[in-house]
């Protein structure tokens, strides 16, 4: 009760200490009493009301007349007749209860017309102060807000909260009857370049329209809900066959990949797709939202568009992972990552002219683990940059103590480039090793390209200014390697091994080696082909017109210090 009307009781309205005539409120008082938008009744010590606004007579309903000298805990609230009927009886006992133990306490009635607020003081002469309260607006304006907590505000879809009632309620239901149901996460593909290159706008949407296809495919019973940017959950009900679930999944990767025109652009994304029963993938809501996302991340893995049921397996794989990253994030402390080197051979000299640094992590219960297992995560989980510094700081020291002119190759990953540091961390780690800038070799790959052009295009020519050569690894395995050969001089064309393991099964493989090669030569770029591994091969890469060759045939990568005796025999094996 507002403090206003806390401090009535302590006005002296007057009571006759004989019990005669009820007090009554000077006129004024009452005026100012009934221009509260609160309604206020006073009752004394013997159960009489002695004050009654306005504003209560309309709110609870009482009559007009006289109303009776002496009111009884029942006869207090009159609007407890129109409490729903179920709720009548507890109203009743908890006024009971403040009654005879003349404490304050506060209730709540919802009738017909309006919900009200009531609450109820003892006051210090025995008597009572009930205050009425119309609060039915700002109950409506709660409900409403409460509405909107659980609406997804850009797609109106349910959000994440909303989403987790319906589950809980779907999940109470297996419980009761064994009806069982489905989760069905969504991830949207190649969203991300849409909201990069045509902005967030046209990002929306997108989403909205991706909104639109979702609930175009769901019986009335289903939920689908937004949980996060890109991300969308689909909950089907009263599931008993697979079947209709597995369907469900083909129709959403289907329907989300069809093209879309969004302000006059067309766009085509995808979807991937993991899916969880119940109560055969889990019976609790968080249990099955796990595992539908391990299903989600397993249909990433596999290429993305598509879907993937949960698997216990990939549970056991999911905590294998996590194992790893923690074991990573330790390694580099530990000093458990090494350097093996590969040398490159020039066809021309038959001479070793340098060699490519290649990572390798010893752990301490699992040996080796080749960086095909763990750079994809490093670059996931941001480890890749500090863990390319320490490979860039530690080839530099080693290839120091080379037999000048040989070179040291470091790829570097295209998150290392988004750091605005890496030029200096590069001259950092030339300076700190005495390497001369010219023995450096910048290895990118065309996902380097892809994001930032031009900011990485002047971070490129900033590494060829300080003397740093830049080449392009794995040649040919992407869209556009023509088009960066052209916005960039590179020193080195790195031809992907695949082109070369090609030669022995298909006609046009010598044809392609001969092209790339051709290219380099009239551009003045070196071209190396990479996983040579017979004689034969050398023979036929030497003939299309190739400077440098690189692979198991030559060497395979070695830890430094063998890499030196294999540096002063400097023999080659052609």
């Amino acid at each position: 009760m507002p403090p206003s009307l806390r401090a009535l009781p302590a006005l002296q309205v007057g009571f006759d200490p004989a019990g005669g005539d009820r007090a009554r409120p000077a006129p004024a008082l009452l005026a100012g009493l009934n221009a509260l938008p609160q309604g206020l009744l006073l009752i004394d010590r013997l159960g009489r009301i002695i004050l009654r606004t306005d504003r209560v007579t309309h709110l609870l309903g009482l009559p007009g007349e006289e109303t009776p000298d002496r009111v009884s805990s029942r006869q207090i609230l009159f609007a407890l007749r129109l409490a729903p009927r179920d709720g009548r009886r507890a109203l009743a006992r908890r006024l009971r209860c403040a009654l005879e133990q003349r404490r304050s306490a506060a209730f709540e009635l919802a009738i017909e017309t309006a919900c009200l607020e009531i609450e109820l003081h003892p006051v210090d002469d025995g008597g009572w102060s009930v205050s009425v309260a119309d609060v039915s607006l700002r109950r409506a304006a709660e409900a409403q807000a409460e509405e909107r907590a659980r609406i997804d505000p850009l797609t109106g879809l349910p959000n994440r909260l909303l989403l987790r009632e319906h589950l809980d309620e779907a999940l109470a239901r297996l419980a009761r009857s064994g009806e069982g149901c489905a989760l069905l996460v969504i991830d949207l593909d190649r969203f991300k370049p849409v909201n990069d290159t045509l902005g967030h706008p046209v990002g929306d949407a997108l989403l909205v329209k991706v909104a639109e296809r979702l609930r175009s495919t769901l019986r009335a019973t289903d939920t689908v809900a937004r949980i996060g940017g890109d991300e969308f959950v689909i909950l089907q009900t009263a599931v008993s066959n697979p079947g209709d679930t597995q369907a469900l999944a083909r129709r959403l990767v289907d329907l989300v990949g069809r093209t879309y025109m969004v302000d006059g652009h067309l766009l085509t994304i995808g979807a991937s797709v993991g899916v969880a029963f119940a109560p055969d993938d889990g019976r609790d809501a968080d249990r099955l939202l796990k595992n539908a996302d391990l299903a989600l991340y397993r249909a990433k893995l596999d290429g993305r568009g598509t879907y993937r049921f949960f698997e216990p397996e990939m549970d056991a794989r999911m905590q294998a992972r996590r194992q790893m990253e923690l074991d990573m994030r330790q390694a580099l402390a530990r000093r458990e990552f090494q350097l093996h080197y590969q040398p490159q051979l020039n066809l021309e000299t038959n001479q070793l002219t340098g060699c490519e640094a290649l990572i390798r992590w010893r752990h301490p219960e699992r040996g080796m683990i080749s960086p095909a297992e763990f750079i994809p995560l490093a670059e996931e989980i941001g480890l890749i940059v500090p863990i390319g510094e320490w490979v860039m700081r530690q080839a530099c020291r080693d290839a120091a103590a080379w037999p000048v002119p040989l070179s040291i190759a470091v790829n570097v990953s295209p998150a290392q480039f988004k750091s605005d540091r890496l030029v200096e961390m590069i001259l950092s780690a030339l300076a700190s090793s005495g390497l001369p800038a010219p023995r450096l070799e910048v290895e990118i790959t065309e996902g380097v390209l892809l994001q930032e052009g031009e900011k990485t295009l002047q971070t490129l020519h900033r590494l060829r200014d300080l003397g740093v050569r830049v080449s392009m690894d794995d040649f040919g395995t992407g869209y556009s390697s023509l088009s960066y050969l052209r916005s960039f001089p590179f020193d080195k064309i790195k031809i992907d091994r695949s082109f070369v393991k090609d030669l022995a099964s298909k006609p046009d493989g010598d044809a392609i080696i001969r092209a790339i090669a051709g290219l380099g030569k009239s551009l003045g770029m070196t071209t190396v082909a990479e996983g040579v591994e017979t004689s034969e091969q050398m023979q036929r890469i030497r003939a299309e017109g190739c400077t440098d060759v690189q692979g198991y045939l030559i060497s395979r990568p070695v830890p430094a210090n063998d890499l030196v005796a294999l540096l002063t025999r400097q023999r080659s094996p052609a």
